[in-house]
């Protein structure tokens, strides 16, 4: 899939100066305003910025080729990076709880605020093109770290929208200690992003199974291309990043010779490659008396 990877590497190395010029605005809001909401919405871009970096050089260690250390490819690095954006995420929560409580202890008034919300609005809205862009592109090609840079960026957007409907509130009701408030609620949805991220990855490094579509259309082109055999059975699949890996045991009659077998584990293995993007074969062939009148009965 030399075209998918390097749609993934040019979207992650733009993810950079992207996140460099949204944190920059956002800062530029905070100094304006000096509101607490605002400057926590600007620390977590600066996770944002950490987030590229790493997701970059994982996604270009991820599209190396197997090697003797690494028989099976380098595709769980993506899976460290998002994990580390799930830290990263939930240290900026930290950080923004800590500048929440001394705000409520001392609460001041916003200073420019019409200005301020309009710059932190623009860099909202770039903010949520860009999390579509990568959110798309990231599951129609299954990349774990451009998908984990999308929902951070998201949540990112929807952490902007609720500070600036919040100060607008504070604003209009004249009370300084919203923005401090608001600047907690920003860390709990941080908190709560951080955490479905690193659980997400987490559970990709446990080599999860596919997708059950994908694994159901897997047994219906087993059946129908095993032509020639009596029973598939031990079926099982994991995912690492982009790649699927599909093993079975493919029952044929012991009288049958290899090369005729060996047909049928090529016409199997072309038909998943067909179907399934990104996935890799492995069939284990036994002779008759091995069945198990189980998984996949052919004959």
């Amino acid at each position: 899939m030399p075209q998918a990877s390097k749609t993934i590497r040019r979207l992650a190395f733009w993810s950079i100066p992207l996140a460099f010029g949204v944190m920059g605005l956002k800062f530029v809001a905070w100094h304006l305003t000096g509101s607490i909401a605002l400057y926590s919405d600007a620390l977590e871009s600066i996770v944002n910025v950490i987030a590229a970096l790493a997701a970059f050089v994982a996604i270009g260690y991820a599209q190396k080729p197997a090697d003797l250390g690494h028989p099976y490819g380098h595709h769980k690095a993506e899976y460290f990076s998002a994990v580390l954006e799930g830290v990263l995420i939930v240290v900026a929560a930290l950080l923004i709880v800590n500048e929440a409580v001394g705000g409520l202890m001392a609460p001041r008034r916003i200073e420019a605020p019409v200005l301020g919300l309009a710059v932190n609005g623009s860099a909202a809205l770039i903010n949520g093109i860009w999390a579509a862009v990568l959110l798309r592109i990231g599951r129609r090609y299954r990349s774990p770290a451009l998908q984990a840079d999308g929902h951070h960026i998201l949540s990112d957007v929807v952490t902007s929208v609720g500070v600036l409907v919040g100060l607008g509130l504070a604003l209009f009701f004249d009370e300084p200690r919203l923005d401090p408030l608001l600047a907690l609620i920003v860390a709990v949805n941080v908190l709560w992003q951080g955490w479905k991220v690193i659980a997400s990855s987490v559970d990709g490094l446990m080599d999860r199974a596919i997708d059950p579509v994908d694994e159901q259309r897997i047994h219906e082109i087993i059946k129908a291309e095993a032509d020639g055999a009596i029973e598939a059975h031990d079926i099982r699949t994991r995912m690492a990043g982009r790649v699927s890996f599909v093993e079975f045991h493919l029952v044929v009659d012991g009288e049958m010779s290899v090369e005729h077998s060996h047909e049928i584990c090529d016409r199997l293995e072309t038909a998943l490659k067909q179907a399934v993007e990104g996935v890799q074969v492995i069939i284990h062939v036994e002779p008759g008396h091995k069945a198990k009148d189980e998984g996949v009965l052919l004959s």
